[in-house]
């Protein structure tokens, strides 16, 4: 659709929108919002956005798109409100940061491969935070899901310096790891620690080998779902709900769900 000159650029238009919603006649409830009482939504759209991903569904991840974008507005808006920073801001500073985290683009350094992208980004994340004085692992959420949170600093160590030297030393640990938490007691703490530890060189084993290790383990939920469902779809075709099955009719069932899956 063509525009004329004089127009707003859609972007534009939803900025002035927003500043609408939260001007003196403007909506009740985006007028009291604050950063702090939106701190729960944009962590739910993020999520809504990677399912519409994942759904593979172009309307749906505009529209999720969209409503992050209204959280990023909103925010910029509140700022903006208090006179602490606008929108323009948030747009200078990240382009800002972008091109000095593409030296390969925008300046002489060279990076042929994605991981070569990658560990000239963290090279360079890392000097920034060390200028302002930061530690190496400064910065990463306490509160995002453990398994990311496990992947962001097990990145940030090796950006240092802190790494395994090959894939083979990373199994290793996988097995000690593993040996340890065989030699304590069920549910005790310290197979609780033993766990953690697990998991975390698990994670490392996925970076080291450029998976990542959070949609790993969400397909792995996700495949487990649909062949869960399919077991309660084979048992009620048999009259009987799931839950009154044995282990070993269930084995069976599970099974046939995994053939099935696997001959789509």
């Amino acid at each position: 659709m063509e525009r004329s000159a004089d127009s707003p650029t859609p972007f534009g238009e939803f900025v002035r929108v927003i500043a609408v919603l939260r001007g003196p006649d403007g909506c009740p409830w985006d007028r009291v919002q604050t950063h702090e009482s939106l701190r729960k939504n944009i962590i739910e759209e993020a999520y809504e956005t990677v399912a519409a991903i994942e759904s593979e569904d172009d309307a749906e991840l505009a529209e999720e798109l969209g409503d992050v974008l209204l959280q990023v507005v909103l925010h910029a808006q509140i700022a903006d409100d208090e006179g602490r920073f606008d929108i323009d801001d948030v747009a200078e500073k990240i382009t800002a940061k972008i091109r000095h985290r593409h030296p390969h683009i925008f300046a002489e350094a060279e990076a042929g491969t994605p991981d070569e992208v990658l560990a000239n980004w963290d090279r360079i994340k890392h000097a920034e935070k060390s200028d302002k004085g930061h530690g190496a692992l400064d910065g990463v959420p306490h509160a995002l899901p453990a398994l990311m949170y496990a992947q962001k600093i097990s990145r940030k160590a090796v950006a240092v310096g802190f790494e395994w030297e090959t894939l083979d030393d990373v199994w290793g640990k996988v097995h000690e790891e593993i040996d340890e938490l065989k030699a304590t007691n069920p549910g005790s703490p310290e197979a609780v620690d033993e766990i953690g530890d697990l998991l975390f060189t698990v994670v490392n084993l996925a970076r080291k080998q450029g998976i990542d290790a959070e949609m790993a383990l969400r397909q792995t939920c996700e495949k487990f779902r649909t062949r869960f469902a399919d077991m309660e779809a084979s048992a009620a075709e048999g009259g009987r709900p799931i839950s009154e099955l044995t282990l070993e009719e269930m084995e069976a069932l599970w099974q046939q769900a995994k053939q099935r899956e696997e001959s789509r």
